[in-house]
């Protein structure tokens, strides 16, 4: 089985060389803001974030009180208020009980596999959830949409920096999570400068994390590897080599000398409206036997220099 859909990449005015050079330097301004416990290539990869119009929190401050609770507990993956306010927003026609047994479809996992449930969950994204419930003796059929990629400003922006989950009494620490909509859409993993940087130990530690959060890998559409500047971008079943850096922004040749991988990584999958262009029309799977693959469809003008 193979799906496979045309990637259409849209040319913004952030990459005119006047506004990108503008923007660099506001970048450069926000990232001297120090942030506690991160690195300068963290710092920098916040930052861009910022700029593109995420709203960026570090779970420091949301221990201190100075953000709101994002969860319950730290075994949540899911950031249930911000899901709901986001459906409401979306599917104002729908009623509140298709909202809950929307967020219930999505808490429940159809199967112990990985990868089956992320295919089950991106059909789930990219075609909308039809739900059936019970009012006065009727049965009433809904759809409802998870993201509105019509309306970028319906959609609920956020990264979270760490990101803890603690699952049978053990604690892990994701570097930075995405958070769309409060689904936890993408991941960075990001190897600190301490280590010896391989792609394939950073590769087998989002391994370990996958074996041991299979709840928050459910959701995720991306796995990102970042190292000092250098950053690739790959998907649940990518093995070392398969993470590839990002070579445009938005399909031009241009690119800024000041830029490094991150900046061009985050700009170039992380803007709003490629980012779900991308989920949309670049993510495949394919299956050989009773094997499911997982592909993120590169273009040749997108990871070749």
């Amino acid at each position: 089985m193979k799906t496979r859909h045309r990637l259409k990449i849209k040319s913004l005015s952030l990459n005119h060389p006047i506004k990108l050079s503008r923007t660099i330097a506001k970048a450069t301004s926000l990232a001297k803001k120090p942030r506690p416990d991160s690195s300068v290539a963290m710092e920098s990869l916040l930052t861009w974030f910022e700029v593109i119009g995420y709203t960026v929190e570090l779970e420091a401050d949301i221990a201190s009180g100075r953000h709101k609770q994002e969860r319950n507990n730290l075994t949540e993956v899911i950031l249930s208020d911000r899901l709901r306010y986001a459906l409401q927003r979306i599917n104002p026609q729908i009623s509140s009980a298709a909202i809950q047994a929307t967020i219930r479809q999505l808490t429940v996992l159809p199967s112990s596999n990985l990868i089956e449930n992320n295919l089950y969950f991106h059909k789930l994204l990219t075609q909308g959830i039809d739900i059936t419930y019970p009012i006065n003796n009727q049965i009433i059929s809904e759809k409802v949409w998870l993201i509105d990629s019509s309306n970028l400003l319906n959609n609920d922006w956020l990264v979270i920096h760490p990101f803890t989950i603690v699952v049978n009494n053990q604690t892990h620490k994701i570097d930075a999570a995405i958070f769309i909509n409060g689904l936890p859409l993408a991941i960075i993993y990001h190897q600190s400068n301490s280590e010896k940087f391989t792609l394939k130990k950073a590769q087998e530690n989002l391994q370990k994390y996958m074996q041991n959060l299979p709840q928050l890998f459910f959701y995720n559409a991306f796995l990102v590897i970042t190292y000092s500047k250098r950053a690739g971008i790959g998907t649940l079943t990518c093995n070392s080599k398969d993470f590839l850096p990002w070579h445009t922004i938005d399909g031009e040749d241009f690119t800024h000398p000041q830029e490094t991988e991150i900046d061009i990584l985050i700009q170039g999958i992380f803007d709003k409206r490629r980012f779900l262009e991308l989920i949309k029309h670049s993510i495949a799977f394919e299956k050989r036997g009773i094997i499911h693959t997982k592909k993120l469809l590169r273009y040749h003008f997108c990871t070749v220099k």
